[in-house]
């Protein structure tokens, strides 16, 4: 699409804004890639619940957090079914389709539904719409109540110029001859035309590409039709995953005047988090007790395991001592009993010395006396 590209860090979790998720961010998280683990929701439409929640109340809230505001109407264009299931929840909406009811053709509502709602959501849809796409903006503003309030995404170049892939379409078909889908046209002055090499979104036949918008034909158009207001949503939203990759095909509001969400529900639901808010306080309070005495307790488990290990330690100590100590009188016994063996061997060397001598003494005397010796 051209343009410059925006970065953005990608570490840690999110919250994903749609659902309540708390979800793994994916190292790069594309404008459709599929980046919450719960409801499958995209950057894009995060960045739509992100322009909803900054316009109804001043601040970035969870689409679960909302307070329930039955009293606002709104409907979508063919919403992916997680996303329209969580916005059913908080507002009076309603998610509609082309082809099935609930039905609105955008390009031919009934206008018994103008100045009814108070938001409309249109998600990937108006790229779709035959030609002119003017009356299709022009109708959207009809369905809204003076105050009322269209979110919406396209795909949209910068840098570029718009294209209108079939200007004259009348009467139309898709065909395929030979297996290749074409479209046949009769315009309004009866000649024919076919186009080939078509762009379909999300599947042949059901979503061809009529047009490719370029930020300032959208805006153009959005004038046009009546909307004073117009706020392209560049800004991020890290903690809900809002982390807009690209500087074009962004999120878009377009104010018709500027809703008010109901005072009695807002009242309602800001007692209610009051009452829980007293409710988590009472909670905590009482965990941080039982924490203090959890605390005091292993404190005190600790000092009497810390004298316990000091007693254990001394004991260890005066026993080694001991140990030192015996252990010297043993090697000291050792060396005496040593010491008195070789005492004993030397007396017995000595006495049987003095024994050979007397022996020799007797035996000398006994032979003078024989007259054997001189």
């Amino acid at each position: 699409m051209g343009g410059q590209r925006l970065t953005f860090s990608a570490s840690g979790n999110f919250t994903c804004n749609v659902c309540g998720a708390t979800c793994v961010r994916p190292a790069e998280m594309g404008r459709e890639t599929a980046s919450c683990q719960g409801c499958i929701s995209t950057v894009r439409l995060r960045g739509l619940i992100a322009l909803l929640s900054q316009e109804l109340f001043g601040a970035q809230l969870a689409l679960p957090d909302f307070p329930d505001l039955k009293g606002l109407r709104g409907f979508g264009m063919s919403d992916p079914p997680n996303f329209a299931a969580q916005l059913e929840k908080k507002f009076n909406y309603t998610n509609t389709f082309y082809h099935q009811p609930p039905t609105i053709d955008i390009t031919k509502p009934d206008p018994a539904e103008f100045g009814r709602y108070d938001f409309i959501i249109s998600s990937e849809v108006l790229e779709h719409v035959p030609p002119p796409a003017e009356a299709a903006f022009a109708n959207v503003y009809r369905l809204l109540k003076p105050n009322g309030l269209f979110l919406l995404t396209v795909p949209y170049g910068i840098n570029m110029q718009h294209k209108e892939h079939f200007p004259e379409l009348h009467e139309y078909a898709l065909a395929a001859p030979g297996g290749k889908i074409v479209l046949v046209n009769r315009r309004r002055d009866g000649s024919m035309e076919v186009f080939e090499n078509l762009c379909f979104h999300g599947g042949d036949g059901s979503t061809l590409e009529m047009r490719v918008f370029t930020e300032e034909t959208l805006r153009a158009t959005l004038h046009a039709a009546g909307f004073t207001d117009i706020h392209i949503g560049t800004e991020n939203v890290a903690e809900f995953g809002v982390e807009h990759a690209e500087a074009w095909s962004l999120p878009i509001i377009a104010r018709k005047g500027k809703v008010e969400a109901p005072i009695a529900p807002l009242a309602r639901s800001y007692a209610a988090a009051a009452q829980r808010r007293r409710e988590l306080d009472r909670e905590l309070k009482t965990v941080q007790a039982e924490y203090e005495k959890h605390i005091a307790f292993h404190n005190d488990s600790q000092k009497e395991m810390e004298r316990l290990l000091a007693e254990r330690l001394e004991w260890v100590k005066k026993t080694e001592d001991l140990l030192e100590e015996r252990t010297q009188w043993a090697l000291t016994l050792d060396k005496d009993y040593k010491d008195l063996l070789a005492h004993l061997d030397h007396a017995k060397a000595e006495a049987r010395s003095e024994l050979d001598r007397l022996a020799a003494r007797k035996w000398v005397k006994l032979g003078r006396k024989l007259g054997a010796l001189d």
